[in-house]
């Protein structure tokens, strides 16, 4: 899977990842729902450096689509809450 991190490009995620960073990203979901802030900090630096971890960096010169985009570092809950769906940042 193409995931690409606003801000900072695209990575390769092995599909073995996704249950874990699932798990990470049903956190951001309960933070933004239930208004907190230091959760949400904390839920979405662990994902991301999660998806870091996980993933070895895209070809820089493809022009492959990204299959999800994720915020960036910096992103506010209220820009995050925008970007959820039904199944938070990560379907599945």
């Amino acid at each position: 899977m193409i995931v690409r991190i606003l801000g900072e490009g695209q990575l390769d995620v092995p599909d073995e990842a996704l249950e874990r960073l699932n798990t990470l990203d049903a956190e951001v979901e309960t933070a933004v729902e239930a208004g907190d802030e230091a959760a949400f900090t904390t839920a979405l630096a662990a994902l991301l450096e999660a998806v870091r971890a996980e993933a070895s960096p895209h070809q820089l010169d493809s022009l492959d689509e990204s299959d999800l985009i994720l915020p960036p570092a910096d992103a506010t809950m209220a820009e995050v809450a925008q970007m959820l769906s039904g199944d938070g940042l990560i379907p599945g």
